[in-house]
């Protein structure tokens, strides 16, 4: 018998996914009613799509639909040349670490195809948002500043920004998307000043007023039902029924 669940985290999407590699796979949460938005949602480093599709799927809005792409498995310097799922190589975690340009903006330009992708099956780049935590937050905001459409906001979760000192010449100038940067305060991995640093950096990037920072105490490098009910808000607030 047909589990509900699974077709509620259905991997069916209309249109041929098969242009955009990433989407072939993606975990997709439908929305209960018709969709008119959507929340293309990135993971962090050695995780999947999976996690943060049954998290998601805990504030889910009937009309938006959630998108959760699973990084390719590539060795990561940081973790001994292991191969695991991440979306582009890390040397290091501090702000001053070499980056890898090149599989950044590669990176980057798979997401905007995912939302061309969207675009061309009805949804508008000002009803899509972008979100992700940790590696997956620092290619949401890469991708929202450099993409050629106002998109409807970022979520961005225990991150920073990759190739900050690209920024502001390197935004494709969108001043007025809206930035949802959540932090844990005992976050040892991704450090909170770090975030803090990265809030400052936005400022200068895009309207002041159009950016959030919230941090949470005893939070370590993960989320909170806190947290995650700050993201629903924002979400009800960007991406309104219509």
């Amino acid at each position: 018998m047909a589990d509900p669940q699974m077709d509620h985290l259905s991997q069916c999407m209309c249109g041929n996914n098969m242009s955009v590699p990433l989407l072939a796979e993606a975990v997709t949460v439908s929305g209960m009613e018709k969709e008119t938005a959507a929340v293309i949602f990135l993971h962090g480093l050695g995780d999947s799509g999976h996690g943060w599709a049954d998290t998601l799927t805990g504030i889910q809005l009937p009309h938006v639909k959630f998108i959760c792409p699973h990084a390719p498995p590539i060795p990561v310097t940081l973790n001994m040349k292991s191969m695991m799922p991440a979306w582009f190589d890390l040397m290091g975690l501090s702000p001053d670490c070499q980056e890898d340009e090149a599989g950044i903006k590669k990176a980057a330009e798979n997401i905007k195809a995912i939302i061309e992708h969207e675009v061309k099956n009805g949804i508008p780049p000002h009803r899509i948002m972008l979100g992700g935590f940790s590696q997956g937050g620092a290619l949401s905001l890469y991708t929202a500043l450099t993409c050629q459409h106002q998109l409807a906001g970022v979520v961005a979760l225990s991150c920073w920004l990759p190739l900050h000192k690209s920024f502001p010449s390197g935004s494709s100038g969108q001043k007025n998307i809206p930035i949802l940067q959540c932090h844990g305060e005992m976050d040892v991995m991704i450090p909170v000043h770090f975030g803090a640093m990265t809030a400052e950096k936005l400022k200068g990037i895009v309207n002041p007023q159009m950016i959030t920072f919230k941090t949470y105490p005893g939070l370590s490098h993960s989320s909170s039902p806190q947290e995650m009910a700050a993201v629903k808000d924002f979400i009800e607030k960007y991406l309104p029924r219509i």
